[in-house]
């Protein structure tokens, strides 16, 4: 099983979740869901995390995330981290208190986040835990709506401003009783739900430019399967060859020929070949020649940093 899709950069948005291991309650008493919110504040600022939306329920909890630093995986491990402490303190308990690693989507704020924010705020609806979505205490719903004080650390004038000044709060209110978009309905009822809620064009807006962290199973799956001459063309491109070089066998020339092993490694690095395929692919002799050349460029990726840049270089034109 693939690890979740990890895209950090600096003014990122997502909607992070994670739920009890089994699907147990990670919220046992109302003094558990307030210090959970103390790190959220404290996270805010130590970590200058930017918090817009928030819903704790029994056995899971949904938030809506700004990283102007581009720390995602430091918030979220100091979150999960402290708060399994405590509650393991609390309930006398020990070892993994969360099902395993958050789920983060990378969000398009520009065009998803009130249908966001307003698939957060309706979850005790949904489940039927209440009928007004401002007796539910532990959302950020009442901050929006003014049945409850705003907290310093929870920002709420960006999902505001997207409706009249005068009449902001009210408006907000009507748009989430309104119930959730079939767009967002469909998004996160698939049984493989995507980590990037945005079409193709926003997450090459994304990480242009960037060096983003990249689950590459993940992206494989967003952008669909990755052919050998695609791996082929980005990489005489990158080095500078052509693509008949990278082809062409020639005995005795793997070490002095890297695009043409950069390209094999990306075969089944990004496309998923396997070292059989690439061989015949590459006119070598035998999968061994093909496992061999691989493990090389593995090793010199770890040394050479300018080979080590081309390839993330390589494999972002792949994978975006």
């Amino acid at each position: 099983m693939s690890r979740p899709l990890r895209i950090e950069f600096n003014n990122a948005w997502y909607h992070v979740m994670n739920r009890g291991a089994s699907r147990r309650r990670i919220f046992q008493t109302d003094e558990q869901r307030a210090y959970f919110l103390t790190l959220l504040s404290h996270t805010s600022e130590r970590f200058d995390a930017d918090w817009h939306a928030y819903c704790l329920m029994d056995n899971h909890y949904h938030l809506m995330l700004h990283t102007p630093a581009g720390n995602l995986q430091r918030i979220m491990r100091h979150i999960n981290g402290v708060y399994t402490q405590y509650y393991n303190r609390c309930e006398g308990k020990d070892g993994a208190l969360f099902k395993g690693r958050y789920k983060a989507i990378l969000i398009d704020a520009e065009s998803y986040w009130l249908q966001l924010s307003r698939y957060i705020h309706r979850n005790p609806l949904e489940a039927g835990i209440v009928e007004d979505l401002e007796d539910y205490f532990w959302s950020s719903y009442p901050a929006y709506t003014r049945a409850r004080i705003t907290p310093d650390w929870l920002s709420t004038k960006y999902i505001l401003q997207a409706f009249s000044q005068k009449n902001s709060r009210m408006a907000y209110k009507r748009y989430v009783a309104a119930g959730t978009d079939e767009e967002t309905v469909r998004f996160y009822s698939g049984n493989k739900q995507s980590s990037v809620y945005g079409n193709e064009s926003f997450l090459k807006r994304a990480v242009k430019g960037r060096t983003p962290t990249i689950d590459l199973p993940e992206i494989r799956r967003i952008r669909g399967r990755i052919t050998i001459d695609q791996v082929i063309r980005a990489t005489a491109t990158h080095c500078g060859v052509t693509q008949v070089e990278i082809k062409r066998s020639r005995r005795g020339r793997g070490v002095r020929s890297p695009a043409r092993s950069i390209a094999m490694y990306l075969c089944q690095e990004v496309a998923g070949m396997t070292l059989s395929d690439i061989a015949t692919r590459f006119g070598l002799s035998s999968y061994a020649s093909a496992g061999s050349t691989i493990r090389n460029v593995r090793l010199k990726r770890k040394e050479d940093r300018d080979l080590n840049e081309k390839m993330n270089s390589i494999k972002l034109d792949l994978t975006v």
